[in-house]
């Protein structure tokens, strides 16, 4: 089973990583680093000059750190030539099993399709970082709710979808109706029925149930950016996960 303790006992890989630092900050970056023991980390506090080396090669993986995602994800929107970004978010509650989720923002996955897509980038990055692929897809309700609301509706009809089109891939898919209490202990990768939803799902693990968030990865550009919470305690997971992820480049 994929732990986040699997990714922290790894041997640091040789790969260049930037991180972002903002000047209010308090030092997290600063401590995060240097408990790592590498000279492969540089801190940023331009986000600009961060996507600017990350594209020029200088760097093999970027992480957020805690600089305001405004501007920096504009930049990286732009640099990359795409009109929004796919994140996949790796959580791991307090005693449970670590966990793959998208959408997560809440322009992502609003069509069947767009969360197809993003369904079969995860897997393809989870694999790379030897976790499962078993796929929760979610709804609003319960099959035997359909008739009760044409919002809820419209989720298990596309849920059902999305589970047809995976399984006719071979993809190890199923329906998990709205028992996201079952999902999580039961799959690799949920599937939430839209970015708000998954928004919402991990604000609530992470800033009120206190759960581990290591970090989401950008599924739809060439390069390894790994986005992260500014609250976050330290960063020493999300470097480490986006070290892993640029060797699996190599």
């Amino acid at each position: 089973m994929f732990k986040v303790k699997d990714i922290l006992q790894t041997d640091i890989p040789d790969v260049r990583v930037g991180i972002g630092r903002d000047p209010s900050s308090t030092g997290r970056i600063e401590n995060s680093v240097r408990m790592l023991k590498t000279n492969n980390v540089k801190i940023y506090t331009d986000p600009g000059q961060l996507i600017e080396d990350l594209f020029l090669g200088k760097i093999d993986a970027a992480v957020r750190g805690d600089l305001p995602s405004s501007e920096l994800l504009r930049i990286l929107k732009e640099k990359a030539g795409v009109e929004e970004l796919e994140r996949l978010v790796i959580m791991e509650p307090k005693n449970g099993r670590t966990f793959f989720m998208a959408p997560v923002g809440i322009d992502e996955g609003s069509t069947v399709d767009e969360k197809y897509r993003i369904a079969v980038k995860a897997i393809r990055l989870m694999e790379s970082l030897g976790a499962g692929t078993r796929i929760a897809v979610m709804s609003g309700g319960r099959i035997d709710d359909k008739g009760r609301n044409s919002a809820v509706d419209k989720t298990i009809d596309d849920a059902e979808k999305l589970v047809s089109m995976l399984q006719e891939e071979g993809y190890d898919a199923y329906h998990a109706e709205i028992l996201i209490e079952s999902a999580v202990d039961e799959a690799d990768l949920i599937i939430a029925p839209d970015g708000i939803t998954g928004n919402l799902i991990f604000r609530t693990l992470h800033f009120i149930a206190d759960a581990v968030a290591m970090g989401a990865p950008v599924l739809n550009i060439d390069k390894v950016f790994v986005d992260t919470s500014r609250v976050k305690v330290d960063y020493i997971d999300s470097i480490m996960l986006a070290m892993m992820l640029a060797e699996g480049k190599k």
